[in-house]
């Protein structure tokens, strides 16, 4: 389902009217396979009962006012939502996937200090795409926050050179593999090209890589060869309630890992 630009105010009323909710997509250490933390994921539950997933309607509302309002309303949920538990569970890691326009503005920091997420900004990691690159005041206040005890991330990373070259130009030190990547790891095709390069680069920097996407065993044991600490898919677990992600990460929790 694509949705049309009239379904701004669609999505405006629809926050206004609960119908927005949130899962946790967790994030998994390839070495021991145990739950480090989770992604946090928005959901749109139309008043039909139809479920739109994020990659339908978030692109709608980038460089909207709705951009910044969405965002907020994510801060505020996470925080009533697995706050508690992150205090509980200081090792555990929560990341949230941060539009490029809002950044610099103040009002990010504003509804993370309001909601009491900022008192957990060593265990927050900020996801950034490549595919809206901060401006000047975002970069500096991504560099701000990474400051601070944030760890910032660049998702969709498809290894290449821009979005590599983005990587100098601010702090991050965790990079995500685009699923699409992912992907082409088959059973007759277990070393692409691009692995081979992201193994020479985990030699040559810290970064810490997250793959995307995980669905076999295949790609599990490629990625481990190559170097790749951490990934999310449904070979692990699809996304969860935060009830469901607090159960899970107990269950699979062996030892404390080291999510950068």
């Amino acid at each position: 389902m694509t949705l049309p630009s009239p379904e701004l105010n669609a999505i405006h009323e629809g926050l206004k009217a609960g119908d927005f909710f949130v899962e946790y997509l967790p994030i998994i250490s390839l070495g021991d396979q145990t739950c480090l933390g989770a992604e946090a994921l928005i959901r749109w539950r139309r008043p039909g009962g139809e479920v739109i997933q994020p990659g339908e309607f978030i692109p709608l509302l980038e460089n909207t006012p709705l951009s910044g309002l969405i965002t907020y309303w994510l801060v505020d949920t996470v925080t009533v939502e697995v706050g508690g538990w992150l205090h509980a569970n200081p090792e555990a890691r929560l990341s949230i996937n941060v539009p490029p326009e809002i950044l610099g503005r103040g009002g990010l920091e504003y509804a993370a200090v309001k909601s009491g997420l900022s008192a957990l900004r060593s265990q927050l990691i900020l996801e950034v795409t490549e595919r809206g690159i901060p401006d000047q005041l975002g970069l500096m206040a991504l560099n701000s926050m990474h400051q601070s005890g944030i760890s910032l991330a660049l998702d969709d990373v498809t290894m290449s050179g821009t979005n590599l070259a983005l990587i100098s130009r601010c702090d991050f030190k965790i990079i995500k593999i685009d699923r699409l990547l992912t992907d082409q790891i088959q059973p007759d095709c277990p070393q692409p090209d691009w692995l081979r390069g992201l193994a020479g680069l985990l030699q040559t920097t810290d970064l810490t890589v997250v793959a995307e996407g995980i669905e076999t065993n295949t790609q599990v044991q490629a990625l481990s060869a190559a170097g790749v600490q951490l990934a999310q898919g449904f070979y692990f677990s699809p996304p969860l309630a935060a009830a469901e992600l607090m159960s899970y990460y107990a269950r699979t929790r062996k030892t404390p890992a080291n999510l950068a």
